[in-house]
């Protein structure tokens, strides 16, 4: 699989996890392209921790391209039904447990579910933005990332980074497969076949389950 075609295939298949009237907050990065694969008969809402609800893209016709941005500080646009609201407001609908579902890029996820996805010691970072409450808050925490990291395993028996939540992540989403955490261990559900079964565990340090009705990623 060529570099440039890995986050699109991994955000294609995010998409698919995302219903009809879902709210869904998207991390920065790969996340947020996402909605570029949504079925555009399904209806969701994109709530932006930095205090607005509505989010919608944003073109060179958007007049709100200027003076709006989401969370990660890109341009972005506000559907006509959207709202702004404080931080006490935006982090009160994570907190209460009105989020469907957030999807986050990780640095690392543990086989239990732990995710440490703000900070690699010595290296300067903004903060942990709202990553910590998205986590605990979300109803489903769904992981798009890489499989590895300049070919070191991501999925890992335990991380060896600073976490962001304990026990959290219910769903991984890779270029190489879809993985399930139970709390069996992580389940291999579908596989890219452009990989084998044995070269995706090989790429992952926890021992993966693998389910009885493995499929294709499609």
């Amino acid at each position: 699989m060529e570099r440039s075609e890995i986050k699109p295939f991994i955000a294609k298949r995010v998409a698919k996890e995302i219903h009809d009237g879902d709210v869904v907050n998207l991390g920065i990065g790969l996340p947020t392209l996402v909605p570029d694969y949504i079925d555009p008969s399904i209806k969701i809402t994109l709530q932006s921790e930095n205090g607005f609800i509505g989010l919608a893209a944003v073109d060179e016709s958007n007049p709100d391209k200027d003076y709006i941005v989401n969370a990660g500080g890109q341009p972005a646009g506000v559907e006509k039904d959207g709202m702004f609201f404080d931080s006490s407001v935006s982090f009160g609908i994570i907190r209460g447990g009105h989020v469907d579902a957030t999807v986050l890029g990780s640095l690392q996820v543990a086989e239990n579910g732990d995710i440490a996805n703000w900070i690699i010691p010595g290296k300067m970072v903004p903060g942990m933005g709202g990553a910590m409450d998205l986590v605990v808050g979300a109803k489903k925490v769904i992981v798009a990332m890489e499989h590895t990291q300049k070919g070191a395993p991501k999925i890992l028996k335990e991380c060896t980074l600073p976490l962001t939540a304990q026990k959290q992540v219910n769903l991984i989403i890779t270029e190489m497969g879809v993985m399930e955490v139970t709390d069996k261990g992580i389940v291999l559900t579908e596989y890219n076949p452009e990989f084998t079964v044995e070269q995706i565990q090989e790429a992952t340090e926890a021992e993966l389950i693998i389910s009885d009705d493995l499929k294709p990623m499609c």
